[in-house]
């Protein structure tokens, strides 16, 4: 019987959990932790208080697979801990507000990840999808927002960053505390730290917030490149959004082997090193959008938060479309509307291969949550105007900041500032599956020349007037996209172009190469961009194997992207070129198979496993490493292990 009653319980329990914020309502979190690299352990205490809403006789706080986990309520010690809720039974009445103490211990599978940065450890967090839980006691519903305040001990030699402001930094011998404070409530999924090796550069807006930039100390002469139109983009958002940044202050840390572009924790964006980049690379694989995609979310995601994954694209779709207004507002219209042309592409693509859905639907996926979002605050705002859009923005942000938001409430927010029923717009944007293309492009024709231009040509079919449109042509993205029309009709005055774009699109697309075109093709080598480069090293050892040496001569000390795309390529090529005697052939293999090793971010080990695997030639070495990527933190890493593991144990 007594089991019986157990099982009823924790049945209720379970059915109730979803369902909390109704009876509770945490206010505050202090938390202290200790950080243990060498054996990934994470101890610490934590100190919430909470009010009741509503008679209810248990409270629970989120907690996955900790060791060690205890709690002080009320003078009385609680130890009921299921594995993944820390549980307080005690009949809580409504109106009452508790002091909870918490001393725990975990070693976190996921959500806090220990990295190795050069042979030292590197620490950070991602909570959106992972759950802060694994690491931290908290609420993974998001719908509870707590002002928490964070306490970090760590070596003294690295830098520790969190969410909110410094307040002080204690030291002894060989540790140091930093204690972060923030002043506003959050959801849980937005806590974060980092910890590694950084030094930061620091500017302001013209609001007067700070704006912390870290950086490898390596990296010093990337941080321009890196972090170029920061500044400019703080300062439009504040401006175009009309509310002012709601936070202390806004820093952005680059970490190893982040598991996507980049995450906007409350103040604090965590974003993947592969940005890191020169002024080279900046034309190729820059970080402008994503910067400007996780610093609209400090609005539309931490200050005003989705009730639930129905309501997502409030966050994702108001944080693509404010980035691509920054990216107008930095690169011109032209960029703009290219960009939507893509989205719509992309979506039209999605459709044809049967994934299109509602944007209402919590499964959608994330094209359809971040451009078809996009696409639809676009088409509001040209519905309403200017004035009506951006009025009902500032007043939904107003209105709930700090709260948590459907899309009712966005809908009822414009509709009373543009006086118009808005219902049948969104049943067909929001509430349709259908892509609206048509629409789309019947709004892209209206407002770009060169779009109207490029879709009312067929390059193919009229190769000689595309020629001439691209002579005359200053949009470098209806040029380019010329090019790729073209293809191997690509003409000798196409090479007469400067545009950085252009030509890299030349060199993917004229793979086969006449050889009156060579010397043209050959002058993409000493063009400043990694993509040019490694595309036009390919197809000119493809094309003209009697000059390997030349082009191996020329591009020899050039590494590319932070994937080492050209220097990889440059490996590859010289151990499969049959006709080039090299003394150093071995030590280039063994530079290659060095690639695939763990101390190299996962984009570098990819490419080499990749290129490896092309020309057969992973070794004991390589199979080795191969399996030990499959355990990656990283899924899309991971599996691409298993699958090229598979392809060579078959």
């Amino acid at each position: 019987m007594k089991n019986l009653l157990l099982v009823l319980f924790l049945i209720i329990s379970f059915l109730g959990f979803s369902q909390q914020t109704e009876y509770v309502d945490f206010k505050t979190a202090d938390i202290k932790i200790n950080i243990a690299p060498k054996h990934r352990l994470i101890s610490g205490s934590a100190k919430y208080t909470f009010t009741i809403l509503k008679d209810i006789d248990s409270v629970y706080l989120d907690a996955k697979s900790f060791s060690h986990i205890e709690g002080l309520l009320e003078d009385q010690i609680y130890h009921d801990y299921d594995g993944k809720h820390f549980i307080l039974k005690k009949a809580f009445k409504k109106g009452s507000t508790f002091s909870l103490n918490l001393d725990f211990t975990t070693n976190p599978k996921k959500a806090l990840y220990f990295v190795e940065k050069g042979e030292k450890p590197q620490i950070w967090t991602q909570g959106q999808g992972k759950y802060t839980s694994n690491w931290l006691p908290s609420i993974d519903d998001m719908n509870d927002k707590i002002e928490f305040d964070l306490s970090i001990t760590f070596d003294k030699s690295y830098e520790v960053i969190a969410n909110g402001q410094l307040k002080d930094k204690k030291t002894n011998d060989s540790a140091t505390t930093w204690h972060y404070d923030m002043k506003e409530p959050m959801s849980s999924y937005l806590v974060a730290l980092a910890i590694g090796k950084y030094n930061k550069k620091v500017e302001y807006s013209k609001s007067g917030i700070p704006i912390e930039m870290y950086y490898y100390p390596e990296d010093s002469l990337k941080v321009e490149p890196t972090y170029r139109y920061t500044k400019q983009i703080f300062d439009f958002l504040e401006e175009e959004i009309g509310v002012s940044y709601p936070w202390q202050n806004y820093k952005q840390v680059p970490v190893k082997d982040f598991l996507y572009a980049g995450m906007e924790n409350t103040g604090t964006t965590i974003f993947a090193d592969s940005f890191v980049i020169d002024s080279i690379a900046f034309v190729d694989k820059n970080y402008v959008n994503v910067n400007a995609h996780e610093l609209a979310h400090q609005w539309f995601g931490n200050l005003v938060t989705e009730t639930s994954g129905t309501h997502h694209w409030l966050q994702e779709g108001f944080a693509t479309y404010y980035a691509l207004l920054a990216e107008r507002d930095i690169f011109g219209d032209d960029y703009y509307y290219w960009r939507l042309y893509e989205y719509a592409q992309e979506l039209i693509e999605q459709d044809k291969a049967g994934g299109t859905t509602s944007l209402l639907n919590p499964k959608s996926s994330s094209t359809t949550f971040y451009k078809k979002g996009a696409w639809v605050l676009h088409m509001l705002r040209e519905k309403v105007g200017d004035k009506a859009f951006k009025k009902g923005v500032k007043n939904y942000l107003e209105k709930y900041q700090f709260k948590n938001v459907e899309t009712d409430d966005f809908v009822s927010e414009v509709e009373k500032v543009s006086r118009r029923d808005l219902t049948e717009f969104f049943r067909v944007w929001l509430e349709s599956e259908s892509v609206n293309y048509d629409a789309m492009e019947e709004m892209l024709y209206l407002n770009s020349m060169s779009i109207k231009q490029y879709l009312q040509y067929n390059c193919k079919d009229t190769p000689e007037l595309c020629k001439s449109f691209l002579l005359e042509q200053k949009d470098s993205f209806y040029k380019a996209r010329i090019v790729e029309s073209l293809g191997n009709k690509i003409s000798k005055s196409t090479f007469l172009t400067q545009d950085i774009k252009v030509r890299q699109a030349i060199a993917k697309t004229l793979s086969e190469i006449p050889v009156e075109l060579k010397d043209d093709y050959e002058s993409l080598l000493n063009d400043k961009s990694y993509i040019t480069i490694e595309a036009a090293l390919f197809n000119l050892w493809k094309n003209f194997p009697e000059e390997r040496q030349t082009y191996f001569d020329q591009t020899k000390g050039i590494i590319g992207l932070n994937d080492k795309n050209v220097r990889i390529l440059w490996l590859t090529l010289n151990l499969v070129s049959p006709d080039f005697e090299d003394k150093n052939i071995r030590n280039y293999y063994q530079e290659l198979i060095d690639y695939t090793s763990s101390k190299y971010g996962f984009e570098v080990r990819q490419k080499a496993f990749f290129h490896l695997q092309q020309i057969q030639a992973c070794n004991d070495v390589c199979k080795e490493h191969l399996k030990q990527a499959t355990k990656h933190h990283s899924w899309q890493f991971s599996k691409f292990a298993k699958s090229m593991l598979k392809v060579i144990e078959d």
